[in-house]
């Protein structure tokens, strides 16, 4: 189950608005699973800007290496640097300890723009 409080692209990332108006992103649970065991990733650097459907990051698991693309545009401002000691987190808990990176969005509209949950779960059931 995808929780509802976030927001989802059709490439499998997430997207959670923070209460002081900055986005953290990551990669979904269906993403995650079908990766199967991550064992590394690259993050961008914070200060990076960002464009919407962008290559920002990889994650590489024993199957593959995928390329993460930033859903909205926006400044890098953080990335989750335990990630690097500890990359299964991702598949642990990939829609909260598993976050990939903060960022403070160009216009924070375009996050309500993208899909919702009940929409991501219409996405990856016809996958």
């Amino acid at each position: 189950m995808n929780p509802s409080d976030l927001r989802y692209t059709s490439d499998h990332e997430w997207i959670r608005v923070l209460p002081d108006g900055s986005a953290e992103f990551g990669i979904t649970d269906f993403a995650q699973n079908a990766l199967g065991d991550i064992v590394f990733l690259q993050l961008p650097e914070a200060g990076r800007h960002m464009a919407a459907g962008e290559s920002v990051a990889e994650v590489e698991s024993v199957k593959s290496v995928s390329e993460i693309y930033a859903p909205v545009s926006g400044r890098v401002i953080e990335v989750n640097d335990a990630l690097a000691a500890s990359p299964e987190t991702i598949n642990a808990d990939p829609y909260a300890a598993g976050w990939l990176v903060r960022f403070t969005p160009d216009d924070p509209a375009a996050v309500g723009e993208l899909l919702d949950a009940g929409a991501y779960e219409a996405v990856t059931a016809a996958i």
